[in-house]
């Protein structure tokens, strides 16, 4: 996944992660360790996971880590807690251990239990799984992704863009049983929700992943006809363009990607 492909995924999504947990969620050219044992299941656990990323740290971050985990079991407090897993959370988003962040944003919703927090779990598994190679941790983070995006789903019924990005995980990972499940969750969604810009978003950019670049630049455009600020749509459509052959247009949205 290119960059624009990302921005246009998560863009809203991932400013509000920055919002949330406090920090820049752009990460430095550290990537996710990519662990080579073999792990099955859910025995590649928060806890396994979280000890194959401390191998890989220096000194000094092992001892920031270890300092913010004493202070969120010190809490005397759920908000406070609460508040110590988000700084923790962060620090390993910044050290490029995604996973492990998820993990953490996980532990946070599950004291919160707010749309919102889900919803930023739901996006870190996302990220996880999304810049992962390796193939447990990249079921482990759309495990976790599907369970975050379904609670806040069911936590706010009314916010299409839980289910858009609950879609969203099965199309980066789609079920060996279901291979159409993200298509024909956004088909769904777009009959009851043709008001959507997010929808058609999503679908866009399944367009764009098979190629598809008439029909990305239909619903694209269609997207942006719904809603001109969305920040997700220009960038997507500077690729659906591109794709299509179409520089001039390319260039008129990719000036407007941000």
């Amino acid at each position: 996944m290119n960059k624009t492909q990302y921005l246009a995924l998560f863009g809203a999504l991932v400013l509000f992660l920055g919002l949330y947990f406090g920090f820049d969620t752009k990460t430095d050219k550290q990537k996710t360790t990519e662990q080579s044992r073999a792990l099955v299941g859910e025995s590649t656990s928060l806890e396994t996971l979280t000890a194959d990323a401390k191998a890989h740290l220096e000194g000094s971050q092992v001892t920031e880590i270890t300092a913010l985990e004493q202070k969120a079991a010190n809490a005397a407090s759920d908000p406070e807690r609460a508040a110590a897993l988000k700084q923790l959370s962060g620090l390993w988003y910044r050290l490029g251990q995604i996973p492990v962040a998820g993990g953490i944003a996980e532990q946070v919703a599950e004291l919160e239990n707010a749309d919102s927090s889900w919803s930023v779990a739901g996006a870190t598994f996302f990220n996880g799984l999304a810049t992962s190679q390796d193939p447990v941790i990249r079921q482990f983070c759309a495990d976790h992704a599907v369970k975050a995006f379904e609670s806040a789903a069911s936590l706010a019924p009314q916010n299409v863009e839980y289910r858009v990005n609950l879609a969203l995980v099965y199309a980066e990972n789609p079920p060996p049983d279901n291979p159409m499940k993200a298509v024909l969750m956004l088909r769904d969604l777009e009959s009851k929700h043709p008001e959507s810009a997010a929808v058609y978003n999503a679908l866009g950019r399944l367009a764009i992943k098979t190629g598809q670049w008439s029909r990305a630049v239909e619903r694209l455009e269609k997207a942006w006809s719904l809603d001109k600020i969305n920040p997700n749509t220009p960038c997507l459509l500077a690729k659906a363009y591109e794709g299509a052959g179409n520089s001039v247009k390319a260039s008129e949205f990719a000036a407007l990607c941000k």
